[in-house]
């Protein structure tokens, strides 16, 4: 079951993504899938990516939690999954093809017994949704094993950007990223500053302590393929705390 906390992930999926997305017509690689939440997709929203309401964001059921090794610390929030079923005759559905989903959330590693901890680091698992789940297997497996693949996301508009924090405290979450989907790197620009630098708070949430109140707010986002979009003038200047803005581009 996912959880909202996150530890330190795999350095080796950072190398593993990028050799991916190269060619994402090869490059299957062997997990195990489960399943959390039900068919409504509860407890399934929220989750350790800073997302929230997953339908509003255009995220949907399609998602994913992502073990350790996976979550990479959060970096790989947003990054796109072609999962499938495989060598299990028994729970597998026949010609069930794939599915592609987001990862939005953690599965916590457990400690606590010797055995059935999926999610507990080296192991690369997804803990689905169950709608994504029961597309691929039959609801009773409980666990599968599945071959994965990093995908380009798809995602309908530009870039978003929500914006929380305080006066003197900025907190933007960045989300519905086309692309390599995982953002490794965001500025934000006032229309009286420069480009500022902002630094990850957690899953894709990222913050500047600079007071931008009565500005126009345009940022500048690099996916970790090291792409960038800029958007110049998203919020107007009289943006307010808690106010969601779109862009004109995305990847």
């Amino acid at each position: 079951m996912a959880g909202s906390h996150f530890l330190l992930g795999g350095a080796m999926f950072t190398a593993l993504l990028l050799l991916g997305l190269a060619s994402s017509q090869t490059g299957w690689y062997d997990a195990h899938a489960t399943f959390y939440g039900d068919m409504q997709g509860n407890e399934t929203m929220q989750g350790a990516c800073g997302y929230g309401d997953l339908f509003k964001q255009g995220y949907g059921l399609e998602t994913t939690a992502l073990s350790t090794a996976l979550f990479d610390n959060g970096l790989s929030c947003g990054a796109c999954f072609e999962i499938k079923c495989v060598n299990d005759p028994q729970w597998c559905i026949p010609d069930a093809g794939t599915i592609t989903v987001t990862a939005t959330n953690f599965c916590p590693p457990n400690y606590s017994k010797p055995t059935g901890n999926w999610c507990n680091p080296p192991l690369q698992h997804f803990d689905l949704s169950m709608p994504m789940f029961v597309r691929i297997a039959k609801y009773k497996a409980g666990i599968i094993p599945v071959q994965y693949r990093r995908v380009r996301c798809h995602k309908r508009g530009g870039i978003k950007f929500e914006i929380k924090g305080n006066r003197y405290w900025v907190l933007v979450l960045v989300f519905n990223v086309g692309g390599v989907g995982d953002v490794s790197n965001v500025k934000i620009k006032g229309s009286n500053t420069q480009w500022l630098q902002m630094s990850r708070n957690w899953g894709q949430n990222w913050e500047v302590g600079v007071v931008l109140l009565g500005q126009s707010l345009s940022f500048q986002v690099t996916t970790r393929d090291q792409k960038m979009v800029r958007s110049d003038n998203v919020a107007p200047a009289d943006w307010k705390f808690g106010q969601t803005f779109e862009g004109k581009s995305n990847f």
